[in-house]
Formats: C-alpha cells, sequence, structure tokens
C-alpha cells in the first residue's frame, strides 16, 4: 500500500503543473486500487448473493411483505417470512452467508452448531448491538435489550435481574401474582365467550393483559384493568411499533435515516408512537418518584431510584444510574414481558385449535393429575410431562423472536475460515435452528412426542433454544416458562376450545415484526366439567 503522505504529495505536485489529465488517470488508477483491495476484503467474508448497488441484497430478498405484496410475483414464495427466506438462503450459500442492507455487512448464522459457536465461544466477539438506526433513534442505544455490550450494559443487566428476583422473578412466591390475572381471564372469557358463541373471541386483548400485568406488577408496582383505555393504547401503541419498525416502508430508515423525520405516511405515525410510549412510561416515574418510600419500596422502578440516589450520595458524578436511562429499561421490559409471551401463549391455543386431538391429550392429563377443582400449581409441572412437551413443541414451531435481536461483531475476527469485519451485524436465524432436518425428525411436523422419551418423560434437547443463547439470553425465560405453563395448563383445565362453526383454518405463516406473532384468529371456548366424560 502506497502512503497518504506520498499519495499527497504526488497529487499537490500534479496539480501544480496544471496536468490536470494526469491527475485524473491518477485518480482513476487510485479508485480502481481502492475498489480491488475492497474486493479483496469481501473475498475473505462469507458467500452470498451478490448487493446491488446502494441498497444492497435488500431488493433481492430480504424484502418486507409490504413491498412483496405490492411488487413482487403473485405466488406463495411471496409471502415467505424473512426466516423462511434467509433459512431457505443457507441451502445455497451455506450455513454462514453474507448480505447488505445497503452498505451494512450482515452475516447469517444457521442451525445450531453454528450459532452456539458463535454466541457461546466466542461471546467477547459476538455479543455486542448494532447501530441500527430505527432502534437507535427510539432507544438511544440504552436499557437492556438494544444496549451495547460492555460494562455499563453489565451494571444495569445484574442490577434488573437481581431486583427482579427479589420480586419474585423465576420463584414460586410469584405465582400468587399470575393466578391472580389467570382468575380474572378465565372469569372474563367465561362472560365473553357466552355474548360471542357463533361467531368466537379474539384472544389476543385478555391474554396481552394477562401477561403484562405479571411484569407491570413487578416493575411498576400495578395492575391494569383490560378495559382500562390508557394501558390498552399503550399495549396497541407497542404492537403497532414494532410493526412499523419491521413491516412497513419505514424499514427503509436503515438504509436513509433521514426518512424518519418525513411529515407523513407511517414515518409521523412511527414518532406519534414513539411520543405517546415515552409519555406513558414517563408520567410513571414521575408518580414514583413523589411517592417514593425508600423503607418500602415497591417494584423496580422504586429500586431503581433508591439506587441512582446511592450513587448520588457517593459522589459518583458520571453514574449510568439515571432517569433517563430507567425511562428505557422500562421500555424493554415492559415490551419484551408482554409480547413475546402473549404471542407464545397464542400460538399454542391455535395449535390446540388446529390439533384437536392434542388437546384432547393434553386435556386428559390434566384431569387425571389435577383433576378439574383444583389451581394448577408450578409443582405439577413434572406430573404432566405431555403437556410440557406440547408447550415446548409449539414454541420450537413458532419460535417468538425468529432472528432473535441482532447482535454485532465487536472487533474484527477469524471465524469458521472466513473473517468477519469489526461492525459486521450478526443474525442468529433460530428459525432455522429449530428446523434443522439434520437434528429435528420431519421439522416442520407437529409433534410433541419429539421431546419425550421412551419412559414419557420430557426430554430436552440441546438445540431447543427459544430464548436464545450466550450472554444476550433473555432475562425473563424463566418467568416466561412460568407464564406459559401456567396460562396455557389453566386455559386448557377449564375451556376446550375449539373454531367457529364455518370458519376456514387460519394460516401459520404468522405476522413477522420483531417478533412473530399468529394472525389474528377467534376461538369458540366452551366450559366443560370433566374433560375425561366428554365425547371427543
Amino acid at each position: 500500500m502506497v502512503s497518504l503522505s506520498w499519495l499527497q504529495r504526488l497529487s499537490s505536485a500534479l496539480l501544480s503543473r496544471g496536468d490536470s489529465a494526469a491527475l485524473l488517470v491518477f485518480l482513476l488508477v487510485l479508485c480502481l486500487l481502492y475498489v480491488r483491495q475492497k474486493r479483496r476484503d469481501l473475498a475473505k467474508i462469507p458467500p452470498g448473493p451478490p448487493p446491488w448497488p446502494l441498497v444492497g441484497n435488500f431488493g433481492f430478498f430480504f424484502v418486507p411483505s409490504f413491498i412483496r405484496r405490492r411488487f413482487g410475483p403473485k405466488s406463495d414464495s411471496a409471502d415467505k417470512n424473512a426466516m423462511i427466506a434467509l433459512t431457505e438462503k443457507a441451502e445455497v450459500y451455506g450455513n454462514m452467508f453474507s448480505i447488505f442492507v445497503g452498505s451494512q455487512l450482515m452475516v447469517v448464522l444457521n442451525g445450531y452448531e453454528v450459532v452456539k459457536d458463535a454466541l457461546s465461544n466466542h461471546p467477547e466477539v459476538f455479543s455486542d448491538r448494532p447501530d441500527i438506526p430505527t432502534v437507535t433513534i427510539m432507544t438511544k442505544r440504552k436499557g437492556i435489550v438494544f444496549a451495547p455490550y460492555g460494562p455499563v450494559w453489565r451494571k444495569q443487566r445484574k442490577f434488573c435481574h437481581t431486583t427482579l428476583r427479589n420480586f419474585g422473578l423465576g420463584k414460586l412466591s410469584l405465582e400468587p401474582c399470575i393466578q391472580q390475572g389467570l382468575a380474572t381471564l378465565k372469569t372474563e372469557l367465561l362472560q365473553l365467550s357466552e355474548k360471542s358463541a357463533a361467531t368466537g373471541l379474539n384472544l389476543a386483548p385478555l391474554i396481552s393483559n394477562a401477561v403484562s400485568n405479571v411484569i407491570c406488577s413487578l416493575i411498576l408496582g400495578q395492575r391494569f384493568h383490560h378495559e382500562d383505555p390508557e394501558f390498552r393504547n399503550m399495549l396497541g401503541l407497542m404492537d403497532r411499533g414494532l410493526e412499523i419498525c419491521v413491516n412497513s416502508p419505514a424499514v427503509l430508515i436503515n438504509i436513509f435515516p433521514l426518512l424518519y423525520y418525513l411529515p407523513f405516511g407511517v414515518f409521523k405515525e412511527l414518532r406519534q408512537v414513539e411520543e405517546d410510549i415515552t409519555a406513558f412510561l414517563k408520567r410513571i416515574i414521575v408518580k414514583h418518584r413523589e411517592t417514593l418510600d425508600p423503607d418500602h419500596p415497591r417494584d423496580l422502578v422504586d429500586m431503581y431510584l433508591m439506587e441512582m440516589v446511592a450513587k448520588q450520595a457517593a459522589g459518583e458524578e458520571n453514574s449510568s444510574f439515571t432517569e433517563d436511562y430507567l425511562f428505557y429499561i422500562i421500555g424493554d421490559l415492559f415490551i419484551a414481558g408482554t409480547d413475546t409471551t402473549a404471542n407464545s401463549v397464542l400460538w399454542i391455543l391455535l395449535y390446540m385449535v388446529l390439533h384437536p386431538d392434542i388437546q384432547d391429550k393434553v386435556q386428559r392429563e390434566i384431569d387425571e393429575v389435577v383433576g378439574v377443582q383444583r389451581i394448577l400449581s408450578l409443582t405439577d409441572k413434572g406430573s404432566l410431562p405431555f403437556t410440557e412437551a406440547t408447550i415446548m413443541e409449539v414454541q420450537r414451531l413458532t419460535v417468538a423472536v425468529p432472528l432473535a435481536i441482532p447482535h454485532m461483531a465487536s472487533e474484527t475476527t477469524e471465524f469458521r475460515g472466513y473473517t468477519i469485519p469489526k461492525g459486521t451485524v450478526i443474525v442468529p436465524n433460530l428459525w432455522s435452528v429449530h428446523r434443522d432436518p439434520t437434528v429435528w425428525d420431519e421439522p416442520d411436523s407437529f409433534n410433541p412426542a419429539r421431546f419425550l422419551d421412551e419412559e414419557g418423560k420430557v426430554f430436552r434437547k440441546e438445540c431447543f433454544i427459544p430464548f436464545g443463547i450466550g450472554r444476550r439470553v433473555c432475562m425473563g425465560e424463566q418467568l416466561a416458562k412460568m407464564e406459559l405453563f401456567l396460562t396455557v395448563t389453566s386455559l386448557l383445565q377449564a375451556f376446550k376450545f375449539s373454531l367457529p362453526e364455518g370458519t376456514p383454518p387460519p394460516t401459520l405463516n404468522g405476522r413477522f415484526g420483531l417478533t412473530l406473532a399468529p394472525c389474528l384468529y377467534n376461538v369458540c371456548s366452551q366450559k366443560e366439567s370433566c374433560h375425561m366424560c366428554s365425547h371427543r
């Protein structure tokens, strides 16, 4: 490589001589040398489809559904979600391949071995978060989920995890809180089902409310009624915000960030969603600050405010524990603690409706072990292997966050024979892990028995990772497992679910945003006194 000072002297000499033709040739040669060097560097990255100018592979196959619907071919392949398209590309380019979004290099990891190798065996390199414009604009790279990997993130995550555990996260002491919401859910479902016996009922609002109230109890110290207009609006904004960021023209902000400020369409709507969510969460922080009693902390917000005071008293002027950071933590936990778990419950109930024989078998197991009068407990989990296997199988097929949250290479590294440049976005394709035919027999079929051994006990495969893997594994994994088990079993203990008569079965493609949500569907719920005695 020629030195920069030598190039400067040469270009200055050509300019002083007024030799514009020679200067033009010089610049052309320099450009060609740069392109050649760039190609050599790119030759070391994993293979992938050739990128287009400016947009990269954005228009090649990694296209949001709003573009496919409007401009794409009218075929089944046009309806494929991103994780399916990426999984299929692995068959062409291998389990590690490169794509470009604009000029940003992204490396997609497919299959359990590659994902585990990167995230578990090389955590210091692959645990960072990329600077994605839509995410950065709204999160300022703070909080837990999207914050960069480093000492600040570790302190914040450790504090939140410890505090939430003190309030019952992952412990049996949290069970009454979950049961309280489920009792309300079942009462409301019974009342609403009688009014909509023919047309069926959309369970999404009820499920989201029940799930969200658990995390609200932990972080905000309060519960909300499902008809509370402000709370319902908040849940709707959260869902809409995720949808806009991933599945609308607003995704173009990631290539052209200035689009965020356009005064019309989804760009304006996205800014309004952000403003409304911000106002809701900041009102909660203000209320907590005004009513804080250090001797009787009620929730995570109280504990965080107390930690802020303690840091200030200790003279830590540059502490990361600030009210601003707390705001983003609340947002992260609120969204993460609601969306993924609620969608998982809705997916499980949808599979029960589409596979009534499995629903019958689950209900018979619950009847045999628990009966119909006693309230289910987490202590029953070990005695309901088929039920647990069914929950796990739906999780495998419908991974809540199929492409995980994007990671980033924090330094240039050699990985599995390729060079991964610093700043490369890493996409762990968890969908491919759970559909890998080399580790799952008939991976596209619904078969809960795959999670049972010969004695009928739950058999956990190492490659089953619905909550991710490595240092960025979901912090609320234990809470989600508790809620999934108690919610699903409590509903199936009390009701038999079916599609409204004459209604075609809903598609299993789902709605892909940051999370994978089932398409909206209605169900009829029939209360039964004993599933073992019913003629199904």
